[in-house]
């Protein structure tokens, strides 16, 4: 019974180590998971049923009680990005490109790509084609965040 605990408190300990330092679905909790769920399976197995069903639903509980004390504990507050993002990405771009301005490609444009507008480089977005590199382009329309352009007509 020993191993099983250990294994429970390892498993608990690399999905806290999930939640709180790696984020996404990496090795330590898919391995906590995996632990978990083995030292569950073994108490099933070795102690049998009754004892298997204690062992789940103390590990279920056991899981819940230490992600909320963990993710309420203030120590994680040291570690975490506490600043604040209020900018855009992108701010006014109609008043910067207009439409009828003209640019030039710097990328391939499949559908978005790099373009030099204005002396300004952005990201811009062909409407319905695919636009080759160095190609003469014009802005067809402006929207908040995206500036749809075409091939100039030469």
């Amino acid at each position: 019974m020993f191993w099983i605990i250990t294994l429970i408190l390892l498993g608990l300990f690399l999905l806290i180590v999930e939640f709180l330092l790696i984020p996404g679905a990496t090795v330590a909790g898919i391995g906590g998971i995996l632990i978990i769920a083995y030292a569950v399976y073994s108490a099933y197995v070795d102690y049998g049923t009754t004892t298997g069903h204690f062992t789940l639903i103390f590990t279920a509980i056991a899981s819940i009680i230490t992600i909320a004390f963990s993710l309420r504990a203030k120590t994680w507050r040291k570690v975490s990005l506490s600043t604040n993002v209020d900018s855009k990405a992108i701010e006014d771009l109609d008043k910067e490109v207009k439409l009828g301005d003209e640019g030039l490609t710097m990328s391939r444009l499949a559908p978005s790509g790099k373009a030099s507008i204005n002396g300004k480089v952005y990201e811009v977005w062909a409407q319905g084609e695919l636009v080759d590199p160095k190609t003469p382009i014009t802005v067809i329309k402006v929207e908040t965040n995206k500036i749809i352009v075409k091939p100039k007509q030469l």
